[in-house]
């Protein structure tokens, strides 16, 4: 997994709690170019989470590692 869009998405999920809804909202595409939300989901880098109030997106274990990969070598620059 190296695209640059599902790694932007991954920072995008990171940065806070996300429910669902705004994933769907914010990254739903109906370009099969633009699928980010959904490499990530079929990738298992990230997974839906039943919580009260709602469905959330949460990165796994692979998704933070997969984050933190692409992020070492930028602070290193």
């Amino acid at each position: 997994m190296s695209a640059l869009l599902t790694l932007q998405f991954l920072a995008w999920a990171a940065e806070r709690p996300r429910s669902y809804r705004e994933v769907r909202a914010a990254w739903q595409s109906t370009c099969p170019l633009n699928s980010a939300w959904e490499d990530a989901l079929a990738e298992g880098l990230v997974a839906l989470v039943e919580r009260e109030g709602g469905a959330m997106v949460v990165l796994t274990a692979a998704g933070r590692a997969a984050l933190l990969a692409y992020r070492r070598p930028l602070a290193a620059e």
